[in-house]
């Protein structure tokens, strides 16, 4: 009989949510999912990432309008409707310190924690790529210096989009071989 519990359970639940709700998520529901993201594990407890929370809808749709750029610019001729965030009300980008040998690690961590605490409180979240792009343009530099960010210390990671889902997708079976045991 497989072990379960309600951590394991909550990972089993959690999907990437590409559509949402336009109805904003709770200060409470973003305390929640940004405190799990803090106690991700970082080598040597270093803890380089930074988590900054956007609710502002001028400076999430900057954020989207700037990933979005970055996708036609790797992509030509890919278009998501000009909405790389799915409609997603709340972006929580991952920053980290550029100078800790584990940063990238250390912020994945962080928004791996991010996402299975959203699915654990019924929200939806996707990992969306592309913050190492946006913030070394000069518009995303301007964003992170507008922050009080060092933009020559901090790269990103990754952005975790957050909201209520407009729709749960069902899970897809995990593949025969990914687990190799010896």
């Amino acid at each position: 009989m497989p072990i379960t519990n309600e951590v394991l359970s909550a990972i089993a639940a959690r999907r990437s949510c590409r559509s949402y709700k336009p109805e904003q998520i709770t200060k409470e529901e973003l305390a929640a999912v940004t405190a799990a993201g803090t106690w991700a594990p970082t080598g040597m407890n270093r803890q380089s990432p930074v988590i900054v929370a956007v609710q502002d809808k001028a400076t999430r749709d900057t954020l989207a309008a700037l990933n979005a750029a970055i996708l036609r610019a790797g992509a030509p001729g890919v278009d998501r409707g000009g909405d790389t965030f799915y409609g997603a009300p709340t972006v929580c980008v991952v920053l980290v310190d550029k100078s800790v040998h584990t940063c990238v690690e250390d912020g994945s961590l962080v928004l791996g924690n991010m996402m299975l605490a959203a699915s654990s409180i019924g929200l939806g979240s996707c990992w969306v790529h592309r913050a190492r792009e946006t913030f070394e343009t000069p518009e995303g530099k301007a964003l992170l210096q507008a922050w009080g960010l060092d933009p020559e210390k901090y790269i990103g990671v990754g952005n975790c989009i957050l909201g209520y889902p407009a729709e749960t997708p069902a899970p897809k079976p995990r593949k025969a071989d990914y687990v190799v045991e010896v």
